[in-house]
């Protein structure tokens, strides 16, 4: 058996003009096999139509904390964005959200690979770019959410839009895919290819490329405009100048790279 190529695609968050201009490029590839790591819906103004084309396209879907949040009927947090953001779905996708699995497990090229969204206890449990020895090592571990499967050496994730790749002495492999529609910094979007021999614990090659593609944020911008999605000013800080909204409104720095050190 040959080498195999699959995308990997996370935190689209309704931003179909970035969703198509990833796919095209994956198709341009001839990569067939889509994986999503979650965060379909939320900040972005067309979430119905994201969750149509990933359901439609992609092999493995995960759910995020925006899919597991958002459509929850027991929601004690509301104001008129998530209301907004909730209704433009349809009732059925709100189902189909909530009832995603939180990992997928496969092996390639001699690598057990985990994926998951956020970290490997809880899609609402963060790990960002600037995590410590025992966050780290806590993504490979198996927990109730993940299941009692073989622990993985390569583990991938979203959630933090901010990709990065990151090995230690043991040959394990942690890396964030950043996001494809709300990618935090440099906002154009981002996915990941991995590619090696499927299905077998024998090692042989093994890669992770990252991949950005350019897109026109600014006619993505006017759709959320057209469509009357509140919060225009902090998709527009995020899609076209990569400063996470939370920040712009609390007038600080950002905060989804390293701390300086005291």
């Amino acid at each position: 058996m040959g080498l195999e190529r699959i995308a990997l695609i996370s935190d689209v968050h309704g931003n179909l003009s970035a969703l198509e201009v990833v796919l095209a490029d994956i198709e341009a590839r001839g990569i067939t096999r889509i994986f999503n790591l979650g965060d379909y819906v939320g900040k972005g103004p067309r979430g119905r139509a994201v969750v149509d084309r990933c359901r439609e396209l992609c092999e493995v879907n995960i759910l995020g904390n925006w899919d597991d949040f958002l459509p929850d009927p027991d929601r004690e947090i509301d104001n008129e964005s998530l209301r907004w953001w909730k209704n433009e779905l349809r009732e059925d996708q709100w189902k189909w959200l909530r009832d995603l699995p939180f990992s997928h497990d496969f092996v390639l090229s001699g690598r057990r690979i985990r994926l998951f969204h956020a970290s490997a206890t809880s899609v609402h449990r963060r790990v960002r770019f600037d995590h410590d020895e025992q966050e780290y090592l806590g993504m490979f571990e198996n927990t109730p959410a993940t299941g009692d499967g073989p622990v993985p050496t390569v583990v991938g994730y979203g959630d933090t839009h901010d990709s990065f790749y990151e090995a230690d002495l043991d040959r394990r492999i942690l890396f964030n895919t950043g996001s494809v529609g709300n990618n935090m910094s440099d906002p154009t979007p981002v996915y990941v290819i991995l590619e090696g021999i499927p299905d077998t614990l024998e090692d042989a090659p093994f890669s992770i490329q990252f991949v950005r593609v350019p897109y026109d944020a600014a006619a993505e911008l006017e759709i959320a405009r057209t469509l009357g999605m509140p919060q225009l000013a902090g998709y527009e800080s995020e899609i076209i100048h990569g400063t996470y909204r939370g920040d712009l409104a609390a007038n600080t720095p950002p905060t989804y790279h390293r701390p300086a050190r005291g």
